[in-house]
């Protein structure tokens, strides 16, 4: 390989810089009023896990710093869809959940942006979505260790 790197993995991260920075725009515009991606991603998270989880938890899910995170679910406790308690069992640490009305917002947010991917899928053709799963799966899983 010389010193102009791998064309294949550049055009390959290339793709994916610029669906994530379209995906991110027409998402975040389909949005709730106020709710940006962040939110619902932190929405999403607690709803589907249906557990409390911490700041630091929710910073490393994400992989954001703790302030950025802080700053996220200082935004979701003022909109009313998170509850921040504190830890009993160590005063020190808050655990974080989502309320119903968090649960009400991620479920209009899904609303909203669900047809955009149900028409995108249906554009490009299940069979290679289905298809682009695996190795987006195996990024993923790969760029994460290195985290």
């Amino acid at each position: 390989m010389n010193d102009s790197g791998d064309p294949l993995a550049t055009a390959l991260f290339s793709e994916i810089f610029m669906a994530d920075q379209l995906a991110r725009s027409r998402l975040g515009k389909a949005l709730p009023k106020g709710m940006e991606i962040s939110h619902f991603s932190v929405l999403n998270h607690l709803a589907r896990t249906q557990e409390e989880r911490t700041p630091a938890q929710l910073a490393q899910t994400f992989h954001v710093t703790r302030g950025a995170m802080s700053n996220t679910l200082a935004r979701l406790e003022w909109a009313g869809h998170i509850h921040i308690r504190p830890d009993w069992d160590d005063a020190r640490r808050k655990l974080v959940s989502i309320s119903p009305a968090g649960r009400a917002a991620r479920d209009a947010a899904i609303a909203a942006i669900a047809p955009i991917l149900a028409g995108l899928v249906r554009d490009i053709g299940a069979d290679k979505v289905r298809a682009a799963l695996p190795v987006l799966r195996e990024l993923r899983r790969r760029l994460g260790e290195e985290g």
